[in-house]
């Protein structure tokens, strides 16, 4: 995978991300606890995918630099 593949995945990542934290605030405003809890579980899941990509980028560049 090139590195702007993977910064391409890691964008797609980063929207649901934040998608998802709008999704948090709007529980949280409402007061839907269990709820918000699992908005937080996958907000930690998109936040390690999205590392995980950025690392992938830096490997390819750094292998074709």
């Amino acid at each position: 995978m090139s590195a702007n593949e993977s910064l391409g995945r890691a964008h797609e990542l980063a929207e649901r991300l934040r998608a998802r934290l709008d999704s948090l605030e709007r529980l949280a405003d409402a007061g839907d606890v269990n709820a918000a809890v699992d908005d937080l579980a996958e907000i930690a899941e998109l936040a390690k995918q999205i590392e995980a990509e950025v690392q992938r980028a830096r490997a390819s560049a750094d292998a074709g630099a």
